[in-house]
Formats: C-alpha cells, structure tokens, sequence
C-alpha cells in the first residue's frame, strides 16, 4: 500500500516565490520601458517642477503696479501729488499720460491699461476754494479680481496726496470726491468674465489634443507610410489635418458663445465676424503647435503628455485664472510667447468692450506672428520625420 506525502507548504512558497519572481520581472521591465520612453520620463519630472515654480514664483492673486494712465487736463502740484499717492499705494503704475478722451478711451478699450485717473482742469483751485471738484478713477473691470483691491485703496490715498499740500497732520474732511467707475462689468459678475476666457481655454485644450493624437494615430497604425506614398505633399497633409478641427473649433466656440450669451447674459458688444475671423486665427495657430507636437512625439500617450505641458502654462500664465498684470516680468514675458493669452483679451475686448480691429491690432498680429512661426516648424518638422 503506497503513502502519499503531502507536500502542499513547499508547493506554497515556490508559488509565493515564483510571484515575487515574475512580479520583480515585471518591475524591472517596466523601469527599462520608461528609462527608453524619455518624453514620459522628462514629463514625470518636468510637470510637478513646472507647477511649482508657476505657483510660487508667477502666480500673485492680489496684483500690484497694474498699468495704468492719466489724462491730465491741469499740470498742478496738487494734481502730481495725487498721482505720487497713487503709485504709492504699491497697486497702479502709470506709464501713459494722455490729454485726449478719445486716447484715454481707447487705452483702456485695447486693455494696455487696466486703470485710467482724469484730473480735470481748474482741480487744484477748486480744492482750495472747497468745491470738492470730482476726481474720476476708470478701471477695466473685465477681470474683477484684478480691480477689486486696486479699488479699495483709493479712499487712504487723500491723506497722504494732502498732508503736505494743503494741510498739517490730516484734512479735517474729504476736500475732493473720488468717483470710481468700473467700465465694462460694474457690477463685477465673474461669468462676464469666465465665459469668455473659456472660449479661448476650451479651444486649446481641444485642438491641441486633436491635432496631436490625430497624426500620431496615423503613424501608429502605419497608415501614415501609405498616405505619404501617394502624390501628395507634407504640406497638404498638414493643411487636410488641420481645415476639418478649423470647423470643429468653430462649433465649440459657437456653443459656448451661445451658452454664454442665453444662460449667463454675456454680451457681445463687438464685431461677431471680426471674432470669427481672429477665432480662426486663433485655432489655425493652435492647430499648428499640435502638428509640431505630433512630430515630435512617438505614440499618443506622449502626445497626450505634451499637449499638457503646453496647456499648462497657457492656463496659468495667460490672464484666464491670475490676473497677467499682476505676474512678474519673466512671467508676463512667457505669457505673450503663448496664443491663449493675446486671445482672450481679444474675445473679453470684443465681447465685452465692443472693440474694434484698431483696438486689437497688436494682438491680431502677435496670433499671426505664433501661427507663422508654428507653421513653419511643424512643416519643418513633418518633412525631418520622413527622411
């Protein structure tokens, strides 16, 4: 009769061993993948190093030295001491003086000021006789944040402009009337400004992805080789990629405009072709950097990767979330080499001022100068790829 021996705790550890076996393997193997994959490997590193300086470095939520002017209708002492009292308060920068209201108007139309201050003539002599003359303060209050603050502190600015001009120690009361008017959203009312900017953000995002994942889908599949093989040119690939997402950016901006304007009340103040047409601008240049995107990258994952890495900065560093005027130099620097930001102080201009083309001229060219200068490198790029 045979005795059957009951081996079942050693067939235990050589599984729990040929687990750990198989499960270093695994480990080992995915490390060699991701050392090869150096796109992944540099996002992993770069990503969280990009928000940290950006939010500690870039990003201020209570902005100051915003640009600002001055339309000056009396050179008087009292009338430069107001403005020293101004700049003193850490919050306005002037860097425009004007003497015409059509240039103060359109100063701050364009958005190049965020804040205007109009001294009227005889201000100074109206003071010493105690009328109490008006002093107007216009602020550009499409993005209430940035103005809110800046606001607040006009009323500690008559002690300090007077103490050393009319009286000793403090004014026994307000000699002038400080007549803060917030143009273009009185009211402060975040959609007004949201809904625009989210135009610009969503079509970014969206174009950027398209773009990027359509043409590296192509290559993965190898259907790239055998579109290339047929008599056409690198440069009417691009274009066929990119006039079809021209039209789907149209729809998306059409329905958020829409939205916009029937559920939250968002005016549209502007030229609805002019938007048209600088949108397009705006998608084209997109388009653009997601064809570069496409042609660096090897497979969609890491389309998708660098498609964030772009859409990150425009997202922080463009006026949509922040306050620009509130960043730093090297920050605001950046922020104009991205298309988001010159777009949505296109769309927040039109939509909300009624700006015209003169308005936004500088900004309609710096789109165009991006798109050419993307244009040029995706095309550059594509035709590197194929030899």
């Amino acid at each position: 009769m045979s005795t059957v021996v009951d081996h079942t705790p050693e067939r235990e550890i050589s599984e729990r061993f040929g687990f750990l076996r198989r499960s270093y393997a695994m480990l080992v193997k995915e490390f060699i993948q991701l050392k090869r994959d150096r796109v992944s490997f540099a996002m992993i590193v770069m990503l969280p190093v990009m928000q940290l300086m950006l939010f500690g470095y870039a990003i201020n939520t209570t902005p100051h030295n915003l640009p600002s002017a001055v339309l000056l209708q009396e050179d008087s002492d009292l009338a430069r001491s107001v403005l020293k009292a101004l700049e003193n308060t850490a919050y306005f920068r002037f860097i425009y003086e004007v003497h015409d209201v059509d240039d103060f108007d359109n100063l701050l139309k364009s958005g190049k000021v965020l804040f205007g201050v109009e001294i009227p003539r005889g201000f100074e002599r109206a003071v010493r006789r105690g009328d109490r003359p008006a002093l107007l303060v216009a602020a550009d209050a499409t993005d209430p944040v940035a103005a809110s603050s800046a606001l607040g502190s006009l009323g500690t600015i008559v002690q300090t402009a007077l103490k050393h001009d009319l009286y000793i120690g403090n004014p026994p009361e307000m000699p002038f009337e400080i007549r803060a008017h917030a143009r273009y959203n009185p009211a402060a009312v975040s959609s007004l400004n949201i809904v625009p900017g989210l135009v610009g953000t969503i079509l970014t995002m969206t174009m950027l992805i398209f773009t990027a994942l359509s043409v590296t889908r192509e290559v993965e599949r190898g259907t790239m080789e055998s579109l290339l093989s047929m008599p056409i040119k690198p440069v009417e690939v691009m274009f066929g990629k990119i006039i079809p997402y021209v039209l789907v950016g149209f729809v998306q901006a059409f329905l958020i405009i829409g939205i916009g304007v029937g559920l939250f009340g968002v005016p549209v103040l502007g030229n609805l072709f002019l938007l048209a047409l600088l949108s397009t601008l705006f998608i084209t240049t997109n388009l653009s950097i997601g064809y570069t995107i496409s042609t660096v990258v090897q497979n969609q994952l890491q389309a998708m990767q660098m498609s964030m890495m772009f859409f990150l900065p425009s997202i922080l560093l463009s006026g949509f979330m922040f306050p620009f005027a509130g960043m730093p130099a090297w920050a605001q620097y950046v922020g104009e080499c991205l298309p988001l930001t010159h777009y949505l102080r296109i769309v927040r201009a039109i939509m909300l001022k009624g700006a015209t083309m003169q308005n936004m001229r500088f900004d309609a060219l710096a789109l165009a100068a991006l798109m050419l200068v993307a244009m040029i490198i995706a095309v550059t790029r594509f035709r590197r790829t194929l030899d």
